[in-house]
């Protein structure tokens, strides 16, 4: 039986047994099982897989960096297109955080999935009652749809405006958009991506992806 072939039986034993079915003879390839009573929510490396991504952090009325560095979040909106572009990210993806006109600011991987503003809290207090310095945050806050929309970041590396990271002509991506992949770009950016991994507590065996998260960090922008 092939790996497809036994995956697919798998899948149509969880379908079928739902929360009933347990490994019991967990055996050697346990850990490419999906873990009991799990069916109800996405994990990674079952539903989906992380990734590393390019993210403009936008500077302007709405949000600062100043902001992001210090409470540990991005954060998009104002319409349904760039509630789209941030609502893409998972729990466990990388980031490299982009302020246009200056350069790479942070590397960092998102802990918690993105949400209205208006649901987000630090410590048990809202992020709006935070001492954010932007005063805009809070625009359209009742509307799913133009409301702010915000992700909480582990930040593993982050600096001020000033000190941003960008080299002129060093073929280092940058986009207009507000997120992209960049798993098709060099591979120090593709490095982090097993960081992430093994942050998370997840595996990477391509040889291709070696270092750590702190290694990665010492060496940014590639």
């Amino acid at each position: 039986m092939s790996e497809h072939d036994a995956l697919l039986v798998e899948k149509t034993l969880l379908w079928k047994l739902g929360k009933d079915l347990s490994n019991i003879a967990t055996g050697f390839y346990s850990e490419n099982f999906r873990p009991d009573y799990k069916m109800h929510i996405e994990l990674t490396g079952f539903d989906f897989e992380n990734s590393v991504y390019y993210f403009n952090v936008g500077q302007g009325d709405t949000r600062l960096w100043v902001d992001c560095k210090k409470h540990g979040f991005i954060s998009a909106g104002g319409s349904k297109l760039w509630r789209d572009s941030i609502m893409g990210f998972r729990k466990g993806d990388v980031l490299a955080a982009y302020l246009k006109g200056n350069g790479f600011v942070g590397i960092g991987r998102i802990v918690e999935t993105p949400r209205p503003i208006r649901h987000v809290t630090i410590g048990g207090v809202p992020l709006l009652n935070a001492g954010l310095v932007s005063n805009g945050m809070d625009r359209d806050l009742q509307s799913d749809e133009k409301c702010e929309y915000v992700a909480m970041v582990e930040w593993i590396r982050a600096v001020d405006a000033g000190e941003a990271k960008w080299k002129a002509k060093s073929g280092i991506y940058t986009t207009t958009h507000v997120r992209a992949s960049l798993d098709g770009q060099p591979k120090r950016w593709r490095s982090w991506k097993a960081s992430s991994a093994s942050t998370s507590g997840h595996s990477c065996n391509d040889a291709r992806f070696p270092g750590s998260w702190k290694a990665a960090s010492k060496s940014w922008p590639p």
